[in-house]
């Protein structure tokens, strides 16, 4: 059972997935806005933070980012009724590890709850803690940041993290987008034609590469997957 925040304002809709949740087995609190959203998530007492993009009072992204910046390393899974590219690309950007956009099916919803928190047991029982290091920048996988040798840490999602990990437990091959959809994103059925692999990458790629657009941690092997560059070091 995983004690789960759930916000969302519509009532019918917050009463729809409190209840496929319960009977899932989770114990929910279930709020309406983006104040007591907040709050209740800074007091770090769920496992999973289900969150609606449109709420009163403060925001779905704006909600994310100061969770985020509160030291709030709880997966989140972001509801949106924005289904655009770009809308996708800002909720990542703004802290979520995934999104379900608007309309959905409750078994869709449940599907993407248990692979985060599948995620969530496989970093804390998996995988050793991790840091990467390349040149001037440091990626700590156990604090869920990266630092340059100057400038502030930058926060770093439990899914961006996972992907690391999955990389550097892989230091001697290319991991397919298949292998990060179905082991990190836990996904039993993969629908290739997806771009979730590729936006989750490029948000991860602002956050952690000195220049983006010549990544030398996280590199991209055309027509193959992913791999981390030559030059990372991965510490113990």
């Amino acid at each position: 059972m995983a004690r789960v925040l759930l916000v969302e304002d519509e009532p019918a809709i917050r009463l729809a997935v409190r209840d496929a949740l319960g009977f899932a087995g989770h114990a929910v609190d279930a709020v309406e806005d983006g104040e007591t959203a907040l709050k209740r998530g800074l007091e770090r007492m769920h496992d999973l933070i289900v969150l609606d993009l449109r709420l009163p009072r403060l925001d779905g992204l704006e909600v994310c980012r100061r969770l985020r910046a509160g030291g709030v390393r709880t997966p989140l899974l972001m509801l949106t009724a924005l289904g655009t590219e770009a809308d996708k690309l800002e909720g990542l950007g703004a802290g979520a590890d995934d999104y379900v956009p608007k309309p959905f099916s409750v078994k869709e919803l449940l599907a993407r709850v248990a692979a985060l928190l599948r995620r969530a047991d496989w970093d804390r029982d998996g995988p050793p803690r991790t840091r990467l290091r390349c040149g001037a920048t440091e990626v700590d996988l156990d604090r869920l940041e990266a630092r340059r040798e100057s400038g502030p840490p930058v926060a770093v999602t439990p899914r961006e993290g996972a992907i690391l990990r999955y990389l550097a437990a892989r230091r001697d091959r290319v991991v397919t987008k298949r292998d990060l959809l179905t082991e990190v994103w836990g996904y039993p059925d993969v629908a290739l034609e997806t771009r979730t692999v590729e936006n989750t990458v490029g948000v991860l790629r602002r956050k952690i590469e000195e220049d983006a657009d010549a990544p030398r941690i996280l590199i991209t092997v055309r027509g193959e997957g992913f791999k981390l560059g030559p030059e990372v070091q991965c510490l113990a």
